[in-house]
């Protein structure tokens, strides 16, 4: 079984606006917005992007294929306070979670395409 992975991670930082992309990869730093923060604390959101290929009707094996990508969007979210610890954060905190499941049928490979998107907040070491 074959998964496309992309992942885009968009990091917002105070500071000036810079663009770095490597290997499927986007990060973009800009200057945060007023917004009333505590100080060195850092609004963090990250995007990931999936093809989990498998059928899409009403199946079983249909149902275990949408429980699976939407189990990969939140394990992702449960690890990414612990990278942002071990690189940049002293404390991190969750903020909220999306994932979107699209069904991609007609196509040479069926299966769902999974979008994630998580806002953490974090105070800088």
């Amino acid at each position: 079984m074959r998964r496309v992975v992309l992942m885009t991670l968009a990091v917002t930082l105070i500071g000036s606006a810079a663009i770095a992309q490597t290997e499927g990869q986007r990060i973009v730093i800009e200057r945060a917005t007023p917004v009333a923060r505590q100080e060195g604390t850092v609004r963090v959101q990250a995007s990931i992007n999936l093809f989990i290929p498998g059928p899409t009707g009403d199946s079983e094996e249909a149902e275990k294929n949408r429980d699976r990508a939407r189990r990969m969007i939140y394990e992702m979210a449960g690890k990414e306070c612990d990278l942002l610890r071990e690189v940049l954060a002293r404390e991190c905190r969750l903020e909220s979670i999306n994932s979107q499941l699209q069904r991609q049928s007609g196509q040479p490979t069926e299966g769902y395409s999974v979008n994630g998107t998580m806002s953490l907040q974090i105070t800088l070491k």
